[in-house]
């Protein structure tokens, strides 16, 4: 059956698959691997799946509805981001017009925490795969496959774990939630559908050297944090592994299908959270032999024993959410950290030769000018190789939303709120001593005061002369992001 997964079209470079989706400042855009583990569950189930990418191809919605027009698709797949809600339901209108008989299921994080409001705002959407989709939208071919062009009617769709779907009475109906994946090592490869259907040039992450290729090698996270949406709305706070024979093996797939990538980024929340299972990785990696430099996300538990040996396999890069250098924020988010072990994991990182890439957030409730100082001050001491500074991200489903939206502190009248008029990260949050606007000219200062030091600029030109791989990664996030520092946000 033909089947059409779509990162449906909005502003060029969008990167809606990224926990914060915008148009970023620094060029990044990111792989669509939900989508892409989707296609792969389908076409491994012998369906016909043509996977588009609007944004990383600068595909307009007219582009979509030709390439549609030719392929004639039974089902459509639609991912669906908070900020860009509001126009991917104008795709699926737009769909709908054009080819009434296909029947269109949005996934994602916004529509997994609000299948209901999406299903009431848009006519044009048939369902809703909750979570982790793909065996939700696997399930749903299968029936439609069955079924040919009769639409389903209520009682077989309420058969599908996982699916929010509109009745015959017009109502939302919503089934119990499928049960997590927990074989991961059953799912299709992320690479061999990238290679099948994208062309991974369009995609860049500053800390990764390009061209690069983003995997993932488990799904959920055992940590707590009030404000991180993946775990909350998607993938559960458990944290399910890829065996490590399939990582590496997949690995060593990309070093061959993809001879013009530089780098890997695992894209999990959190690598390291298991530090055996990092050191087994990174015996397994080099025991094979596995030349390829890679990235991944971390927490600050990692020890230096851990870094030395990822290192050695070819880790170059942690990002590492710092978040604040005020004790009371850190208790907030749940984080479970202090800057204490931050200072240690730095020290930690340099004596292994591990670039980082630090995160820092700043409204949290109580935070005042002075505890915004200490998160300032503890950026710059830890001086990691790249920093952002945001303000707390807030997203429906998550524990820090019901909470802010509580106390009255969510600014935004829509959700196209999320995103400045150009498509930035915009600031939709405030608490009892800064404005939405306050905090993010905090921000623009921060980030000058960061990256505008003369030692600063010293240090980078050390590193690209010393690894001239450094140059083409730094040099093309710099050429976007150095034009938003000195101009600031606009919101």
């Amino acid at each position: 059956m033909n089947t059409w997964v779509l990162n449906p079209p909005f502003l060029a470079k969008f990167s809606r698959s990224q926990r914060s989706p915008a148009v970023t400042k620094s060029g990044t855009i990111y792989f669509p691997t939900w989508l892409a583990s989707i296609v792969g569950v389908l076409e491994n189930a012998g369906h016909n799946v043509r996977f588009t990418d609007a944004p990383a191809r600068g595909l307009t919605l007219q582009d979509c509805l030709a390439m549609m027009h030719e392929f004639s698709p039974r089902l459509v797949v639609v991912d669906m981001s908070t900020p860009s809600v509001d126009n991917d339901l104008d795709v699926c209108r737009a769909i709908k017009e054009k080819f009434p008989e296909a029947f269109i299921v949005a996934v994602g994080t916004h529509v997994s925490a609000l299948a209901g409001e999406t299903l009431c705002n848009g006519p044009a959407l048939d369902a809703v795969a909750r979570r982790e989709a793909d065996y939700t939208v696997l399930e749903l071919a299968a029936l439609l496959e069955k079924l040919g062009d009769t639409r389903p009617g209520d009682q077989e769709l309420a058969k599908i774990e996982g699916l929010s779907f509109r009745n015959q009475a017009g109502d939302a109906v919503h089934n119990p939630d499928r049960a997590y994946i927990e074989n991961l090592d059953e799912l299709p490869w992320l690479s061999k559908v990238y290679q099948k259907h994208l062309n991974i040039e369009d995609y860049f992450n500053p800390n990764a050297p390009p061209p690069m290729v983003t995997l993932l090698t488990s799904r959920g996270c055992p940590f707590r944090c009030t404000y991180c949406v993946y775990p909350q709305t998607f993938t559960g706070r458990r944290y399910r592994f890829r065996s490590i024979k399939d990582i590496v093996d997949e690995m060593e797939y990309v070093a061959q299908a993809f001879p013009q990538a530089r780098s890997i980024f695992f894209e999990d929340d959190t690598l390291t959270a298991n530090k055996k299972r990092c050191r087994e990785l990174a015996e397994a990696i080099v025991a094979r032999g596995v030349k390829m430099d890679w990235v991944a996300n971390s927490r600050i538990e990692v020890d230096y024993e851990t870094m030395k040996a990822l290192k050695a396999a070819g880790c170059r890069h942690l990002c590492v959410g710092f978040e604040s250098g005020d004790p009371g924020s850190l208790a907030y988010m749940a984080k479970g950290t202090n800057t204490g072990r931050m200072f240690e994991f730095m020290k930690d990182a340099r004596r292994a030769g591990m670039l980082v890439h630090g995160c820092f957030m700043v409204g949290f409730p109580g935070e005042d000018a002075a505890a915004l100082q200490r998160t300032m001050d503890l950026a710059l001491k830890l001086n990691p190789d790249t920093a952002q500074f945001y303000p707390m991200m807030v997203y429906p489903g998550t524990e820090a939303f019901d909470d802010y939206k509580r106390r009255g502190w969510i600014t935004a009248s829509s959700y196209r709120d999320w995103l400045t008029p150009e498509g930035l990260h915009n600031c939709v949050v405030q608490n009892e001593h800064f404005s939405s606007a306050e905090l993010v000219r905090w921000c623009d200062t921060a980030r000058r005061r960061f990256y505008l030091r003369p030692g600063y600029f010293a240090f980078k030109l050390w590193q690209m002369a010393l690894h001239p791989h450094e140059r083409r990664r730094t040099l093309k996030a710099a050429t976007v992001f150095f034009r938003h520092l000195l101009r600031g946000s606009r919101v």
